[in-house]
């Protein structure tokens, strides 16, 4: 099992920070992790896509799109932890009428991703929207972090 590490989505001096999260794993967890896929063989492991992601940022706030597809509105699942937003989503498997599988050598994906937000970023206003498998989030900034003009007064 290989150890995934921190890595950050975008991160520049100036602007707001997203992080990409993954928990590493440690040496002795890797270890258990393995007793239990010798010991649960011939059963169904289902294991997490990353999907692919961009991150744009203007002056109000940032868009996250990220590449969902088959997964419907009802199998995605979208929740701010603390200062994590996670995103999950499950393909819709979809079978004739009266027929069920025997058979599949095709697993349905699950996806699977997390980011921590900075501060800016006012997790409570999040807009969420799915369209042809992409699903976009629109995080906007607090008031405090977006850009204002200051009026100049005449003495």
């Amino acid at each position: 099992m290989s150890e995934q590490v921190q890595t950050p989505v975008k991160k520049r001096a100036g602007t707001t920070e997203v992080q990409d999260v993954q928990r590493p794993v440690a040496p002795q967890e890797s270890q258990q992790n393995g007793a239990r896929q010798q010991a649960s063989r011939g059963r169904r492991q289902t294991r997490a896509i990353m999907p692919r992601v961009d991150v744009l940022e203007d002056d109000r706030g940032i868009t996250l799109l990220a590449d969902l597809p088959g997964v419907p509105k009802d199998k995605l699942d979208l929740r701010v932890e603390g200062d994590t937003l996670l995103i999950e989503g499950e393909v819709l498997q979809q079978t004739p009428e009266n027929l069920q599988p025997v058979y599949a050598e095709v697993r349905t994906p699950s996806y699977r991703r997390a980011f921590t937000l900075s501060r800016e970023l006012d997790s409570n206003a999040i807009e969420a929207k799915l369209k042809d498998g992409v699903l976009s989030l629109r995080i906007p900034k607090h008031a405090h972090a977006q850009p204002r003009r200051i009026e100049i007064q005449t003495a």
